[in-house]
């Protein structure tokens, strides 16, 4: 069988291969291209090309179509008055169950996008044939050092290769055109938690990347490499490390000035896990900062501080990873308030003056607008309920924080608006030139927090110094005019007015990412298996599609032979959907199906039935004392609720342990638990941390909750 990529191959002169089971075409063996047609390679994607990237909207060449990542498209054939005719023009399996957050790469008819355990696909992107597929083969047993998922958030494309992160720390290069590993570098120390889930990003030519761990005691930093050899090209770190190793720079003394007590032991945190943004024009990187570690910052930082770089958008020269400013958006952060949301560029015109702008909506509940030249604070305002602050004082750029706000330095358990989940999180929001909005996947998902009064560095589970199993006595709680506290919407803000256009309520708080085009359409996946498309002014809903599954990623668009299509990577999974799975999927129902799918107009491809669900074992009866259950409710909740539920309610995506066969008995239990029978599907042995009598006391918390 022969498959032919797309036009721009079919002019280059092609001999066939075998690749993945199907021929399909290899370009002559030739001089090397000039300048001028180096664009007809495939996926040929260099600084100049992306920076006129508006001229050829057929093609989405970057994370956010552009280096701006506004994730608006030109495109506008399918539009407000034609929306209805969409249909499913093709659907591509894939062969992950965990979640999927990916952003595919369209370049001259081929999609290049990931899936969990960072794998890296490429696709036909009129019909969904399957080009050839990469797996790095992560060890599945790394998922045990990642707070919040297995899956992968996208590639990048740059001149002939396709480069992704995968979980366990690597940074690859594969032939575009092949998908063959040209070379692959280890980012991060493999002795300690780190991983990567987020796309990297192309800034000029050098590719940036990240690393996550901050709830596992990493020190954070960003790395610029060489695109061609994998070669390191600057390192900048996002918080200080030992001050008895001497500091990389003047940077790094200024901030150590802001901790205090001995950070350094537990990492400090503030990993750079998702957002990246870049001005060719400044030669700026903007990089979102997270969390510290461990979270309170009563525990990690004694003497107070605001923790730099903790929760911050951070500037720095692309040539060189050199700082040239920051703006913290939650000083002293210690509530996971993180800053890695997506960042998006602009220019506003904001009391007659036209600026060029940086926006984001991080966790915290307030939606920013900086001047992306110097970093200066120009408005911010909440887009959410919020409690832990009353507003940001335009002034000192800082927030105003609420008097019992810190529940690690009053000792109170208090319910926070918004808990760790944010008012908004990873999934990209979205801004439309035409309407002047920015398009807001918005929740209310709030969290009781306590101080770990026991707080001490584990191994294996997640080290927060937040106790959320066992806060005594009377919670402080939300305010009645919060209203519904598990809430998500669709959110259109004004960012010049600083105020909300519309809001349209979801059944669910977690939802997917957001895509706008000129076809004043909004596009989202969501929680209940549909993708829909809104009205850009008004926030109508104008069509829906079945998904089959819950949608976390956001969707793209581009063109091909002069037909526009809509396309999503379908997968319900990750960090809410499993560890709130009693909110999120409380009759057991809800299953990951890991999918491309891909819409145009006059298409009317129906999804095949799913299988039923399958039987589920009948419970195992109650046993154990008090005490047992009691104790193994807190290691429960420690080492295995992010995955399996706080409530032992699965979200859909991981096996639902109430109704697991290894629950019957102590041996088969301890099979999984302490000998590590499953190690090869991601569920590693625990026998570290627990010995039989802490798995029994686990097992006895499973029982007792599934029969509840």
């Amino acid at each position: 069988m022969e498959i032919h990529f797309n036009k721009f191959l079919l002019a280059l002169g092609c001999s066939a291969v075998l690749i993945c089971g199907c021929q399909r075409d290899e370009p002559a063996v030739t001089e090397e291209p000039q300048a001028a047609v180096q664009e007809t390679r495939t996926a040929w994607v260099d600084a100049a090309r992306l920076a006129n990237a508006d001229a050829e909207p057929e093609n989405w060449m970057a994370h956010g179509r552009t280096t701006s990542e506004q994730r608006f498209s030109p495109l506008d054939q399918v539009n407000d008055s034609n929306v209805t005719k969409l249909g499913l023009a093709w659907y591509t399996d894939l062969d992950t169950t965990r979640g999927q957050e990916a952003t595919p790469i369209v370049i001259g008819g081929v999609m290049y996008s990931t899936s969990a355990w960072s794998k890296v696909q490429a696709v036909d992107a009129k019909t969904g044939q399957m080009l050839w597929q990469y797996d790095p083969e992560v060890p599945k047993s790394w998922s045990v050092r990642v707070c919040c998922g297995v899956q992968n958030r996208g590639a990048a494309v740059w001149k002939g290769k396709v480069y992704a992160g995968t979980l366990d720390g690597r940074l690859i290069a594969l032939n575009a055109q092949t998908g063959e590993l040209l070379w692959e570098v280890s980012t991060t120390d493999k002795a300690q938690s780190y991983s990567i889930t987020g796309a990297p990003r192309m800034a000029g030519d050098r590719i940036i990347i990240g690393n996550g761990g901050a709830e596992y005691g990493v020190r954070g930093y960003v790395s610029a490499y060489d695109p061609d050899s994998g070669e390191q090209l600057w390192r900048f770190y996002t918080v200080p490390g030992n001050p008895a190793d001497g500091h990389e720079d003047a940077t790094q003394r200024r901030a150590a000035s802001t901790w205090t007590g001995e950070w350094w032991t537990q990492g400090g945190g503030g990993t750079a896990w998702d957002s990246f943004a870049y001005d060719p024009e400044l030669n700026l990187v903007y990089i979102g900062t997270g969390n510290g570690s461990p979270w309170s910052r009563a525990i990690r930082s004694p003497g107070g501080g605001d923790n730099l770089f903790l929760a911050s958008i951070v500037a720095v020269h692309a040539d060189t990873g050199i700082y040239a400013w920051h703006y913290q958006t939650t000083p002293g952060d210690t509530w996971d308030y993180t800053a890695v949301q997506h960042m998006i560029l602009a220019e506003l015109e904001i009391d007659g003056v036209e600026r060029k702008v940086i926006m984001q909506a991080p966790k915290n509940g307030f939606f920013y607008v900086l001047d992306r030249k110097t970093g200066k604070l120009l408005s911010a305002e909440n887009i959410m309920p919020v409690n832990w602050a009353t507003h940001i004082d335009l002034e000192t750029g800082r927030p105003v924080e609420t008097d019992d706000a810190r529940y690690d330095e009053t000792l109170a358990a208090k319910k926070i608006s918004p808990g760790p989940g944010g008012a908004h999180n990873w999934q990209p929001m979205a801004y439309n030139r035409d309407t002047g909005l920015v398009y807001i996947p918005a929740k209310q998902e709030p969290s009781v927090y306590k101080l770990d009064d026991s707080y001490e560095i584990k191994p294996l589970g997640m080290n927060l110094g937040v106790n959320f199993w066992d806060p005594p006595g009377e919670i402080i709680e939300l305010a009645p005019e919060f209203g519904a506290e598990f809430q998500g919407s669709l959110l259109a803000w004004d960012p010049v007015a600083q105020k909300e256009v519309w809001r349209v309520p979801h059944t669910a708080f977690e939802n997917g990412g957001v895509l706008t085009t000129a076809g004043n359409l909004v596009f989202q996946g969501n929680a209940d298996e549909e993708i829909v498309a809104y009205n850009a002014e008004t926030g109508a809903r104008l069509w829906s599609a079945p998904t089959q599954t819950g949608v976390l990623a956001p969707p793209i668009t581009y063109s091909i032979d002069g037909e526009q299509y809509i396309a999503v990577v379908a997968g319900w999974g990750a960090v809410s959907a499993n560890f709130l799975g009693l909110v999120l999927n409380p009759d057991g129902d809800k299953r990951n199906v890991s999918r491309i799918l891909a819409y145009k107009i006059g298409s009317d491809i129906e999804l095949p039935p799913l299988p039923d669900l399958p039987a589920r074992a009948p419970l195992t009866a109650d046993f154990g004392t008090e005490a047992q259950v009691n104790a193994g409710a807190g290691l429960y909740t420690r080492y295995c609720a992010i995955c399996h539920g706080a409530e032992v309610i699965s979200g859909g995506a991981m096996p639902d342990l109430r109704h697991s066969a290894m629950t019957a008995s102590a041996e088969a239990f301890q099979s999984v638990v302490l000998d590590g029978a499953l190690e090869d599907r991601g569920m590693v042995s625990f026998a570290e941390v627990f010995d039989q009598q802490d798995a029994e006391a686990v097992r006895a918390f499973v029982v007792r909750r599934a029969n509840q």
